[in-house]
């Protein structure tokens, strides 16, 4: 399509986000932009949302896999903190499903007993 003044390239380029959008949305210049506009809010706002559930699911997995070892998340934490061992929940998270043996160890050396 021939560009032929900013105006309708500034039109031109925010139709094309909107393709793909029902009705009116993708045609009409007023509306695809009321639509495009959301639809950016909707993202920022689902980005946040997703490391929020990503954090919970990790909490999650490492509270299963302490349970079994009868030991609380809540007192896990802070040892591991005491104890100077610096990973985060999605690094534990991950040990805890694809290497139980080495999240073993790390919890000895938060300074608890395991008990299975």
């Amino acid at each position: 399509m021939r560009v032929t003044s900013p105006r309708h390239a500034r039109h031109h380029k925010l139709l094309e986000r909107a393709k793909g959008y029902r009705m009116t949305k993708n045609r009409l210049y007023r509306v695809a932009h009321e639509a495009v506009m959301h639809a950016g809010q909707y993202a920022f706002a689902g980005r946040k949302l997703k490391r929020r559930d990503l954090r919970q699911l990790w909490i999650v997995r490492i509270n299963a896999a302490l349970d079994g070892m009868g030991i609380s998340y809540s007192k896990f934490i802070p040892a591991l903190k005491k104890a100077k061992i610096e990973l985060d929940r999605k690094i534990l998270a991950d040990l805890v499903v694809k290497q139980p043996e080495v999240f073993v160890q790390i919890v000895k050396s938060a300074g608890f007993t395991v008990s299975k």
